[in-house]
């Protein structure tokens, strides 16, 4: 069958380069069938599986989702495991390119940036307790679905340790520990900086944490992979390569063109995140803020660094920072750790970022100041303007659905925010639907859209002083690091 623009198309299209610079917020879109960031997840997760290759030709579908990432892949599962539908799974470069095999591996018991008492701050306790009982229902979902065959992700489980950076943090904390159980029944309990550093982790900036009982990290590839190989054992179609170029309506059905052809589908699914294309529909663009994040990963430690670190655990680690870092220790026995970043994907490679990061290490773990780096990378987030997500029908006249905008906490809320999404396509009701993420759409800044980088820059300014300047009285002294040696690469 002769391509749109004449020829035969290829099965098979030829892979393109890594971009560091890509910029959603600047680029039309994230590329075509672009080759993987170099990941610590991708280097280490094997081969990926088979996939259907890139669309070659015209075809109808029921659904069609945009996104193979954790999100999408849900979708597609919960679609056919529960509904009987047979999706197809649009990707632009290479299955789980983006979010999913570039973020830190963390399952926390969270959806969006926003805390519990945030939650009854803005819609009041009655909503804060059912909005619990979903993120509750969603880590239950997650923790079976890691548990199937197939998926074979490397769990960690030991709950979550939220680390107060500073003194002024641990009042914040400990009203926090009070609400989630006194007001949600939950089980969380506060730990002693001597209680962290005997019998979970020593990083010499704690001064104590919180624990939750839900946390636990995975492999980040390892996980996609194994939605991946699960979605289409259930019949979903995957296809890699495929980039919607294109995307009009007619008599109500979705034609989207792309490369090799034109997929005709009567519903239509987002799961695109921190990588959705300012054009690729209106219902989406500018109401998402995309936010880079560094990532690196250590060479594996010496004996006496892991002394010196205290590595109990390989659970879920992140501090009381707005510009928080999320760490763990790894099976392997490296060290990862990341935060956030540059501005702009064109600032992205700048070393002062890589520099910032590894002196965030360096505060928490004085003996791997300098340590050999085996792998650096970043990646966009996917932050909506109210700090929490959507899953949402934006027009009941159209049949066009997105789940997104979970500001860092996708690990674990991407699987249920698949599966409702799924149930929205399917028309299914839910007693959870007329909860704030799912009735309202992601907000957008209106007028003040151009100026977001703007005002980016001035709020990262005055979250560093509030990080690292305030609430510091009664800090205790550390000792003076020293180096492991050894460079960046």
């Amino acid at each position: 069958m002769p391509a749109p623009g004449g020829g035969r198309r290829p099965k098979h299209w030829p892979k393109a380069s890594y971009d560091p610079h890509y910029d959603p917020v600047v680029d039309a879109g994230p590329g075509h069938n672009r080759a993987y960031a170099p990941t610590y997840w991708i280097d280490t997760a094997g081969a990926p599986p088979g996939d259907d290759g890139p669309v070659s030709e015209d075809f109808d579908t029921e659904v069609a989702i945009i996104g193979s990432g954790y999100t999408g892949l849900s979708c597609a599962i919960h679609l056919a495991r529960d509904h009987g539908i047979e999706a197809t799974v649009l990707e632009a470069n290479t299955v789980a390119w983006g979010c999913s095999t570039r973020n830190g591996g963390q399952a926390q018991i969270s959806s969006g940036r926003l805390k519990r008492s945030e939650w009854i701050k803005r819609w009041g306790v009655d909503v804060a307790r059912r909005m619990h009982d979903e993120v509750t229902e969603a880590f239950d979902l997650f923790r079976g679905l890691i548990g199937e065959d197939g998926i074979d992700c490397d769990p960690q489980e030991g709950g979550h340790f939220y680390i107060a950076h500073k003194p002024g943090a641990m009042p914040k904390l400990a009203k926090e520990c009070a609400l989630l159980n006194d007001t949600f029944g939950y089980g969380a309990r506060m730990l002693s900086r001597d209680e962290l550093h005997e019998e979970h982790v020593r990083d010499q900036e704690a001064c104590g944490a919180l624990w939750e009982p839900d946390g636990t990290c995975i492999h980040a590839a390892k996980l996609a992979f194994g939605y991946l190989r699960l979605a289409r054992k259930l019949g979903a179609k995957v296809h890699p390569a495929s980039p919607v170029l294109g995307w009009r309506i007619v008599n109500g059905v979705h034609h989207l063109t792309t490369p090799g052809g034109v997929v005709r589908a009567k519903s239509v699914a987002l799961a695109t995140a921190g990588y959705t294309p300012p054009g690729l529909t209106n219902r989406t663009k500018n109401r998402l803020m995309p936010i880079l994040s560094n990532s690196i990963v250590t060479r594996p430690l010496e004996d006496d660094e892991k002394a010196a670190c205290g590595f109990r655990t390989g659970s879920p680690l992140t501090d009381t920072r707005v510009l928080r870092h999320y760490y763990r220790y790894l099976p392997d026995g490296c060290v990862q750790i990341g935060s956030r970043s540059a501005l702009t994907g064109h600032d992205a490679e700048n070393p002062k970022h890589l520099a910032l990061l590894r002196a965030g290490l360096a505060r928490k773990f004085p003996a791997l100041e300098g340590i050999d780096l085996d792998y650096s990378w970043w990646g966009w987030v996917d932050v909506s303007h109210d700090m929490m997500p959507r899953i949402h029908r934006p027009d009941p006249d159209q049949t066009i659905y997105y789940a997104m905008g979970y500001g860092g906490n996708g690990v674990m809320y991407s699987a249920q925010a698949g599966r409702r999404m799924a149930q929205l396509v399917a028309g299914e009701t839910c007693a959870a639907f007329d909860l704030p993420i799912f009735t309202s759409p992601l907000p957008s800044h209106g007028i003040l859209t151009p100026f977001r980088r703007l005002g980016q820059r001035g709020m990262y300014g005055w979250y560093w002083f509030n990080d690292e300047k305030l609430g510091q009285k009664g800090r205790v002294p550390m000792s003076r690091p020293t180096s492991s040696g050894g460079n960046a690469p």
